[in-house]
């Protein structure tokens, strides 16, 4: 059942929002550059990798020897404005449509964290990853890794239909609200480096 709300959904929101998602690859395009889409492997179900897209945010400024400038020395002002209003994840939609995520589940994060997880933590492949999950509307990026983790296996394992609803329309809240979008210094939230233990 899940599989086929997310299939109906994804196919009305990308038929209802087509027009907005063209004005904004137009404005990324014309503010931020090319490419228009930040295209980057995710670990998703069962740890397979695929491709998320996102509209770009930043620009590729880089210093004297090449390096790439911190994030919040590239993040754009139009950048910032997609990502308050959570726009910059409008083309994850494609994702969900075509079965690589879905609406609800554990964000998917980088590749490089995957022989970084304890076994519990792991456990957050045993789903789909989300648009939006469990953490994102119990803090977002503005809570530790721990607290992360543990509201992802959470989801993992009380899952269901109504929660997932419940979810979506929290997401809907936090997204006006602009709750939790970075942490405190940081463009997003710092990079997970591994347990303390």
């Amino acid at each position: 059942m899940k599989r086929l709300f997310d299939i109906i959904l994804s196919f009305l929101i990308l038929l209802i929002l087509c027009f907005l998602i063209l004005i904004i690859a137009l404005l990324v395009r014309l503010l931020i550059g090319s490419p228009i889409l930040f295209i980057q492997p995710r670990p998703g179900l069962n740890e397979k990798t695929f491709s998320i897209y996102k509209f770009r945010t930043m620009t590729d400024e880089r210093d004297l020897n090449g390096e790439l400038y911190p994030d919040f020395e590239r993040l754009t002002l139009f950048g910032k404005f997609l990502r308050k209003l959570s726009l910059d994840e409008l083309p994850q939609i494609w994702n969900v449509l075509i079965g690589d995520m879905s609406f609800v589940g554990p964000r998917p994060l980088l590749v490089d964290y995957l022989p970084l997880y304890n076994e519990r933590q792991a456990k957050r492949h045993n789903v789909r990853p989300g648009i939006t999950g469990w953490a994102q509307v119990n803090g977002r990026n503005a809570i530790s890794w721990e607290e992360k983790f543990e509201l992802d296996i959470w989801y993992v394992e009380n899952q269901s239909f109504w929660l997932d609803v419940k979810i979506l329309f929290m997401t809907v809240k936090k997204v006006f609200i602009s709750e939790g979008i970075s942490q405190d210094g940081q463009a997003t939230m710092t990079k997970f480096e591994g347990n303390k233990e």
